[in-house]
């Protein structure tokens, strides 16, 4: 079990964490969510032991092991994809130098009767005894099995891994990890450089993995089929919800609503104390009642109504001038790289207006076949010809990290922005939730999510008619990758991205281009009918989004909220008398109560008080007085308010 204590994280003047405390016990798989730059990484690096808490403790089991795949990571070089990965195995590889060192010095020697000599044999058994103990045998061929679940093929096991991009370094990092099986897994951010059936193969490993595991991602779906567990992290405290994400926000939400309902309801109840409380005052036969009611609604334990970080990006595409009927087309197109084919001979038309997907496996060819079209990359041989009047915006996969880290937010905007737009720049930061002071942060100093927004606001500064995508959503929080899609969906030109986001491309394309084998295939429709012709998800079914449910939920609303006011009805000359009656009986019994319990509240001030025998009937007593205070009180209310 591992426990987290009043954890304590302060950044100038802004509290990242604000003495939270979490417990994860065995077997439970957590989502931990929240906007960007709200404290989650942070949090997991306080658990891996990288970062120190300004004030709290983390206590956890003794040879307690953890597995932390964070987002940046360098490789040491010059070892290859499977040497590297077999590093996991760290003893196994110990234990068979030590077996291979032994192996030759008794072959060089002859002192075979000497006790020296017995004792190397000795030790080689038991050095082979523990490498059968541990599988060593099979190592290798889980290394193969996992590194080819996360997408390597065969003949990538024995290529260097300073050959492979960051994104695909990462899933070494990754198989490095789930083979040394912790007891604990954080994993930052690791659907963000993987395709979509490197996804589906980790969601399967994660089911059947016993250990603890705390995930942060921006992928509903992978949290919900991963996550049995949702911690959200806002302004600085910890919600803790017993469900996975998609359950979590409707638990979240129901919450609120209630938490809201009954704050409303307090209200109510204190403004209607307080009108009776000032209308006593001003009478002196009812100063000491209104006294009395002043001192238990000061009581009252007050319901508090939690901060939310409403905020969101507000963004709108400029409008598309518009292009030629075909925008791009693609012919008996080719792309190698030495000896490496990536693409082989393939051809691709793009027409106004439409909306084009790439998926399929990292290194297929998405990215390159993107670069191609907007120019950023030549072809081997063909051609990928624009048509007439297209202008492009485009945003590549590593886009975030382009941008120079020494400059200010408002300086990176005026470096890409036109003359005209120079008057607009604060404005349209403050739009994606850069405002005030921050303008003036150094791009080093923002996380990734933050450095995604500027890298988006940037793209705004110029109209364009086609729009390319490369993993827009890396980064992005759940609310603004909501943003970007709806603008998306709003957008009149001609769209292409490359996404392995299920959530995002659902219903946001339609065509989807498949890169398979150096040769593109398509689909007539969105991701999910690729998923179900390609039949990558049948281990359960296309989730499709309706809002049925929360329009149901919204048109049940209880009677009588409404409105405040109460109807007026009229009551007869007994029926007042008996509520008069009633009144002035209560009143009586409530000074007789709080007599009483004052009383009581004397003698427990006593230090003897509690040494005293009697003093248990007597907080009997003293507790039942006060609940039946709080009966006289209710039914004197209800009299007081029956008259007017």
């Amino acid at each position: 079990m591992l426990n987290l204590s009043n954890i304590f994280v302060k950044y100038g003047d802004r509290t990242l964490l604000d003495h939270v405390n979490l417990v994860v016990k065995p077997g439970e798989r957590i989502g931990l969510v929240g906007r960007n730059g709200a404290g989650k990484s942070t949090l997991l690096k306080i658990i891996a032991g990288e970062m120190s808490p300004h004030g709290g403790d983390v206590v956890q089991p003794s040879h307690f092991t953890v597995g932390y795949l964070h987002q940046d990571m360098l490789l040491p070089k010059g070892k290859t994809v499977l040497d590297e990965t077999m590093t996991a195995f760290a003893e196994v590889l110990a234990l068979e130098k030590q077996l291979n060192d032994i192996q030759e010095e008794l072959a060089v020697r002859e002192d075979y009767e000497s006790e020296a000599y017995h004792k190397l044999i000795e030790k080689m058994g038991d050095i082979t005894e523990h490498l059968h103990h541990l599988g060593h045998a099979t190592t290798q061929s889980e290394v193969e099995k996992v590194l080819t679940g996360l997408g390597f093929q065969h003949s990538d096991m024995q290529r260097l891994t300073d050959e492979f991009s960051g994104g695909w370094q990462m899933r070494i990092e990754l198989a490095k990890i789930l083979l040394r099986q912790p007891d604990l897994i954080l994993l930052d951010e690791p659907t963000n450089h993987l395709d979509i059936e490197s996804i589906l193969w980790l969601e399967d490993w994660l089911d059947s993995y016993t250990g603890m595991a705390i995930v942060i991602s921006h992928d509903r779906r992978f949290l919900d089929n991963v996550t049995n567990r949702t911690v959200e992290v806002m302004l600085g405290r910890l919600e803790d919800y017993k469900a996975a994400y998609s359950k979590y926000v409707e638990l979240s939400a129901d919450r609120r609503e209630k938490m809201q309902a009954a704050y409303e309801n307090q209200q109510r109840v204190i403004a209607d104390r307080e009108r009776t409380i000032n209308r006593f005052m001003a009478k002196a036969t009812k100063t000491k009642m209104a006294q009395s009611m002043k001192k238990q609604l000061d009581k009252m334990e007050r319901i508090e109504i939690e901060d939310q970080d409403t905020s969101v990006m507000n963004l709108r595409f400029p409008d598309a001038p518009r292009s030629g009927e075909v925008v791009v087309k693609v012919e008996h197109l080719t792309k190698r790289y030495g000896d490496l084919s990536v693409l082989e001979n393939v051809d691709l038309q793009i027409l106004r207006g439409e909306r084009i997907a790439f998926v399929g496996q990292n290194g297929q060819g998405k990215t390159t076949l993107a670069k191609i079209i907007v120019g950023n990359e030549p072809s081997t041989s063909g051609k990928a010809a624009l048509g007439h009047n297209v202008s492009i915006g485009y945003y590549a996969q590593n886009q975030a990290e382009t941008l120079d880290p020494k400059l200010t937010l408002l300086e990176t905007m005026e470096r890409n922005s036109p003359e005209e737009m120079r008057t607009r720049l604060r404005g349209i930061l403050g739009s994606f939730l850069f405002s005030g002071e921050d303008v003036d942060k150094k791009v080093m100093a923002l996380s990734g999510g933050e450095r995604a927004r500027l890298a988006l606001a940037c793209m705004l500064l110029r109209p364009f008619n086609l729009l390319v995508l490369d993993e827009p959503t890396n980064h992005l929080d759940m609310l603004s990758k909501d943003i970007l899609k709806q603008a998306l969906i709003d957008f009149k030109g001609t769209l292409l991205v490359v996404s392995h986001d299920r959530e995002f491309l659902s219903e946001l394309s339609t065509r989807t281009i498949e890169f398979r084998d150096h040769k593109l295939k398509e689909y007539l429709g969105d991701v999910n009918y690729f998923l179900q012709k390609r039949q990558l998800d049948n281990m359960r079914e296309v989730e499709m989004r309706t809002t049925n449910g929360k329009q149901a939920a919204a048109g049940n609303s209880r009677p009588g909220t409404a409105t405040n006011e109460k109807p007026v009805v009229e009551i007869s000359a007994e029926e007042k008398k008996q509520l008069q009656r009633t009144v002035q009986r209560s009143e009586r019994k409530i000074a007789d109560l709080e007599t009483a319990i004052e009383k009581i509240e004397t003698q427990m001030a006593d230090p003897g008080f509690y040494s005293d025998p009697k003093s248990e009937e007597l907080l009997k007593k003293y507790n039942d007085q006060k609940a039946e205070l709080e009966q006289v009180y209710a039914e004197w209310e209800s009299a007081v308010e029956k008259l007017g």
